[in-house]
């Protein structure tokens, strides 16, 4: 099967449980025989098995890589090298304009992320990867399913994205402690911190993180691993965060800048994580990074430190950060999600009857716009997971089981 020599090499089975599934049962259904499927999931070599799986399903798989999209080149020339076009959103509009003039679809489904594909037509509608990518599509006249919009993307946002960071940082050579111990705990990382065991961490380090989201408590959570002085900026007035009470992690008012000043200047560490673009963008805050000699990185889509601070001062020209990885999230964080994104394009399709007349290409407005994933559809996943998966007991802590 197409990439099989690639994944074999790299990864084992309990990495992937659920595309693994997926592939399987796909084989056999074939649910997107001869229908076009573009995928904008960001390119590396773990997303092959999402392509793999699509490609088993019977799609006829188109690539796009737009705005600015980290991606792997290598992987990219595999993907050409298999006769998959890897196409921009230039492209893919003109694609569409001369589908159009047959009165045809250039696109059934789209599965999308950070909204890079939103201005096309699929046939039967979008499926986004991200939350940051909502917005392209809060008017938009098809449906579109938001796989973060529920409990399966918190495996890779709260557990894989902040090792990724932690992992990044590691790479560029700043010394840092990733053996969480024993059992994944934290207190079992904070015992072997204490106990110096583990080289020189980060311990007695000030991190400050922006952000109390998903992917802001999933950095926390790693940096609290590895014995570090974290503290959250974040917007107060929306409540107690739960998962920062219960560690104890102080907590700063975005709104108050002269406190949030401060933190930067004493900070070792600063990394964004609000995933809203020129979230740090204040005069104080910026004259604040700008004085500061803080390791400044971002772990969001967009831009969250605003033109205001030069892209040379932030690690990776302000590129998510565990994008310079070969691997930015460990497969084993990032199987289920991708999984989602792939099983909600064969629910659109199951779905597609009560929106659209696939022979006329025309369109109504029943569930257009963004819509949840079905909960069943998650658990299946989830339980996928934990059953056949190698994090089972790391979600069983987030999760609080």
């Amino acid at each position: 099967m197409i990439f099989d020599e690639i994944l074999n090499d790299a990864y084992e089975k309990r990495e992937y449980p659920a595309l693994s599934a997926f592939f399987a049962e796909w084989s056999g259904t074939r649910p997107f025989r001869a229908l076009r499927v573009l995928v904008a999931t960001p390119v590396f070599r773990n997303t092959l098995l999402e392509y793999r799986a699509l490609i088993a399903g019977g799609a006829d798989l188109v690539v796009g890589v737009a705005g600015g999209m980290p991606c792997d080149p290598g992987i990219v020339e595999v993907l050409r090298g298999n006769g998959i076009p890897v196409i921009g959103l230039q492209e893919a509009l003109e694609m569409e304009a001369r589908c159009a003039e047959s009165g045809d679809c250039a696109f059934d489904l789209i599965l999308d992320c950070a909204g890079q594909f939103s201005a096309c037509h699929p046939r039967f509608g979008f499926v986004e990867l991200t939350r940051s990518g909502v917005q392209f599509y809060e008017k938009c006249e098809h449906p579109v399913y938001v796989a973060d919009s529920g409990v399966v993307k918190r495996i890779e946002t709260c557990l894989g994205t902040g090792e990724g960071y932690v992992r990044a940082l590691a790479q560029l050579g700043y010394d840092f402690c990733l053996d969480s111990g024993t059992d994944g705990g934290l207190d079992a990382g904070r015992n072997t911190l204490d106990s110096g065991t583990d080289g020189a961490p980060s311990g007695g380090k000030k991190f400050v993180v922006f952000g109390s989201g998903k992917v802001g408590q999933g950095i926390v959570l790693q940096l609290l691993r590895s014995g570090a002085d974290v503290h959250v900026v974040t917007d107060c007035s929306r409540g107690a965060n739960p998962f920062l009470d219960a560690n104890g992690v102080p907590v700063t008012d975005c709104n108050d800048l002269d406190a949030v000043a401060s933190l930067v200047r004493g900070a070792d560490f600063v990394v964004t994580a609000t995933g809203v673009k020129g979230a740090l963008d204040r005069p104080q805050v910026v004259e604040a990074l700008l004085a500061s000699g803080a390791v400044l990185a971002n772990m969001g889509v967009e831009d969250e430190y605003g033109p205001g601070v030069p892209a040379s001062r932030v690690l990776a020209e302000k590129k998510p950060l565990n994008f310079i990885l070969e691997e930015p999230t460990h497969l084993k964080y990032i199987d289920a999600s991708l999984a989602l994104h792939a099983a909600l394009g064969e629910l659109l399709l199951q779905e597609g009857g009560a929106v659209y007349d696939k022979a006329a290409g025309i369109s109504g407005t029943k569930n257009a716009g963004p819509m949840d994933p079905p909960s069943d559809l998650e658990q299946r996943i989830l339980s996928m997971t934990m059953q056949d998966g190698l994090i089972g007991a790391e979600i069983a802590e987030m999760m609080g089981w």
